[in-house]
């Protein structure tokens, strides 16, 4: 200590706890680059765990920093007033880092999952199933793993722990108020579950909700934002897939049939028509082959509705079909058959002239027409 004897008395005290903070620092450092180095090597092979850690490495870094700062606090020297406030904060960031380390962790995995079971090709059922279910349990378990850090942060302070055990001799009146200030989050995240769990709803399911047509594009912990055709967003809350009916396009298959509704006249021959609509559907890419059918669904005072039943692989692609199909028998009726378009007839009844009685000894003379008849007839005139 002789070459420091020119430094401030108070410096040289602190030179040990410098030296400690730094030595420590350099193996803090050294551990987490060699570790991160051979973790990332040893996970090449399971996407899962890469992904994982290179989700948490942000959170370990700053953890092995906070846990090396113990041995630092051990050397500072005694009597210094800003000593327990520091190790006081250190064990809040190390709980702090501890929590972000795991909640990271459970999003790394989480993303590793989805990425090995991407959305690919129109049927993609399992891979749907897998990515709600992992999207779901990801998001209550990174809430919960948050609450119990907290919570862990504040029990360090002793009024805290004190509120806590008062709260817990008046658990009554307090949990009874306590339970309906709760209700809405402990809905959402029941249904969070449920929906994980029983998955009435998965990400990129077709779906018709409150009277919109949309695709399931994300699920959090409170909220469904749906995607409308028209690239609006539905935000519906969690319950509302729980309590309220929907409809689900891809509930088991994204197979869709379609429906096309023609009015024509009853003069339209049939088989030409359903000629028409095969060969519609043969040339639109978006028909799997599975049914084109043409049925005569309702017939009317004026005209007969046809319906057209067309199968798809997917909700955009049977939407498509649909416009494709209406827009070729269309223009097939308008030029092969356009005395088949819907007409309205009236009959317009033409009455026979009455002839009025004639007198004793006179001519007969027709009477006049009724008042709304097609033709009008002139009476001859009387001889002089």
């Amino acid at each position: 200590m002789e070459f420091f004897s020119w430094l401030p008395p108070s410096l040289i005290d602190w030179l040990p706890t410098l030296g400690v903070a730094l030595l420590v620092a350099l193996v803090a450092e050294t551990v987490y680059q060699i570790g991160k180095r051979i973790f990332l090597r040893a996970t090449r092979a399971a996407p899962v765990t890469a992904s994982m850690g290179r989700a948490v490495q942000a959170p370990a870094h700053v953890l092995l920093y906070l846990l090396a700062l113990n041995p630092v606090w051990q050397r500072v020297p005694a009597g210094v007033a800003w000593l327990p406030g520091a190790e006081r904060w250190t064990a809040l960031l190390l709980i702090g880092a501890v929590t972000w380390l795991l909640a990271r962790a459970v999003h790394g995995v989480a993303r590793g999952v989805i990425e090995a079971n991407p959305l690919v090709g129109s049927d993609n059922l399992v891979a749907r199933r897998i990515q709600t279910q992992t999207l779901v349990l990801s998001r209550v378990s990174q809430g919960l793993v948050v609450l119990i850090g907290v919570s862990l942060m504040l029990m360090t302070f002793p009024a805290v722990r004190q509120v806590g055990a008062s709260l817990l001799a008046s658990a009554g009146v307090v949990g009874i108020i306590a339970g309906f200030a709760a209700r809405p989050v402990l809905g959402n995240l029941i249904a969070g579950l449920q929906i994980g769990l029983s998955q009435p709803i998965r990400i990129d399911d077709v779906v018709i909700v409150e009277n919109e047509w949309g695709v399931i594009e994300e699920i959090t912990g409170t909220y469904v934002v749906v995607r409308i055709w028209d690239q609006r967003r539905l935000i519906v809350p969690l319950q509302h897939w729980i309590e309220k009916p929907f409809q689900n396009w891809t509930r088991s298959t994204s197979e869709l049939i379609g429906t096309v509704f023609l009015w024509v006249d009853y003069r339209m021959p049939l088989e030409p028509l359903r000629e028409a609509l095969q060969q519609a559907c043969e040339s639109s890419p978006h028909w799997d082959r599975r049914l084109a059918l043409l049925q005569v669904t309702e017939a009317g005072e004026r005209a007969m509705q046809l319906r057209c039943l067309v199968t798809a692989a997917s909700a955009p692609a049977a939407w498509d079909l649909r416009c494709h199909v209406r827009e070729q028998l269309i223009h097939f009726i308008q030029n092969e058959y356009p005395q088949c378009l819907p007409r309205q007839r009236a009959d317009v009844a033409l009455e026979e002239p009455r002839v009025a009685p004639s007198p004793v000894g006179g001519t007969q003379a027709p009477a006049e027409p009724v008042d709304g008849g097609a033709e009008q007839m002139e009476t001859p005139r009387s001889r002089s």
